[in-house]
């Protein structure tokens, strides 16, 4: 949004703002163009007394604008919080209140953000874009509890590390929770556990970005890492454990192996990540996937039986049987590792960055519920 008072307050308050502004016969005409700022391609701001007049002789092109479509794309979306090392503003806020949180992020508009605890995930998942097979196949939307004017400093440091991040939803100091579904992200990634949960609820991917370690491989080639029981797979065998302990999980798993888990809540990312892994030759696909799981044998059988029932293919699996998983993680080399088990996803992070999905059983019963 813009603020008109800075044009001289009654002088400019029409805003055209169109696709085709800059190239309509109309805004070509001198009688327009002399009473009007282009503020960008595309925006232009008019002279009230001048608008009823010029906007009566506008007469816009007939040929159709087709809207973007993110068919067939990878859609992440990101909180300016995971993408960039925001502490310092939010102590300001935490501490001094949102006015004095606007007027510190306004006099720092320049200054560049640092990178955040996502920043190489988003890095690497933007660069398949520059791969003949990705080519735009990736779209990683901001969503902020800045307003437009406070997160000027987000774009700004966008801009300064190349990130080809072009679609954003400031919400004014709410949630901007709510915008992932109206993007159709297939991941939301945010610091913020209370948004993160909300998203779960309505029934899309998301995990709060523990801080933690970097796994820095040379070869560019991301790597994802999920845990399996209440993550891609439905909590219905976890209840089990919880409830009745391992030899009962064990036991049902065996009789059950045969009949496929339920999807959870992350089971439609990791369908989109294997549809963008299906567009590269197997010896070439800058994607690799990993399940890390307490599981061990036989509990492992129905697990496999499940990804085949979805024709989703993983490119490693470990059945660790209860061992701490942080010492594999770094073997794989993970961007990211998800988990359910907020102990597990801190143990996690000292090797790599870990996300913490809050969903199943686990949860409810660390939250009371139930």
């Amino acid at each position: 949004m813009l603020d008109l008072r800075r044009y001289g307050k009654g002088l400019w308050e029409v805003i055209l703002a169109s696709r085709m502004a800059a190239h309509c016969q109309p805004l070509r005409d001198a009688s327009i163009a002399s009473h009007k700022r282009t503020l960008a391609p595309g925006v232009v701001l008019l002279r009230f007394a001048d608008a009823r007049r010029i906007l009566g002789k506008i007469h816009l092109h007939p040929g159709p604008i087709m809207p973007v479509s993110f068919d067939g794309k990878l859609v992440i979306a990101i909180s300016s919080r995971a993408l960039f090392n925001l502490a310092d503003s939010h102590r300001v806020y935490l501490e001094e209140g949102l006015e004095a949180f606007q007027e510190y992020q306004t006099r720092h508009e320049d200054d560049v953000l640092e990178p955040g605890d996502a920043f190489t995930l988003v890095q690497k998942l933007l660069a398949i874009n520059e791969l003949k097979e990705g080519k735009g196949r990736v779209e990683v939307i901001l969503l902020s509890r800045n307003s437009s004017d406070t997160g000027l400093r987000v774009f700004n440091s966008i801009e300064h590390y190349g990130l080809p991040i072009t679609r954003a939803a400031f919400a004014g100091g709410q949630s901007p929770h709510r915008y992932v579904s109206a993007f159709g992200a297939h991941l939301f990634l945010s610091t913020d556990p209370d948004d993160v949960q909300q998203v779960l609820e309505a029934g899309y991917a998301a995990a709060t970005i523990l801080s933690g370690g970097q796994c820095q491989r040379p070869d560019g080639i991301l790597r994802i890492a999920f845990d399996g029981d209440a993550v891609l797979f439905s909590d219905e065998s976890e209840q089990i454990f919880q409830s009745d302990g391992l030899e009962a999980f064990t036991e049902n798993e065996k009789r059950s192996a045969r009949q496929p888990l339920d999807g959870g809540p992350f089971k439609p990312f990791l369908a989109a990540l294997h549809q963008l892994q299906n567009s590269f030759p197997v010896e070439s696909c800058p994607i690799r996937t990993a399940l890390v799981t307490a599981r061990g044998a036989p509990a492992h059988e129905r697990v496999v039986r499940t990804l085949r029932d979805w024709n989703i293919r993983l490119d490693e699996s470990l059945f660790l049987g209860g061992l701490a998983k942080g010492d594999f993680l770094r073997a794989f080399g993970a961007d990211v590792f998800f988990d359910d088990q907020q102990g597990h996803c801190e143990s996690a992070a000292r090797h790599v960055a870990a996300g913490h999905v809050p969903h199943g059983v686990a949860n409810r019963r660390k939250s009371g519920e139930g």
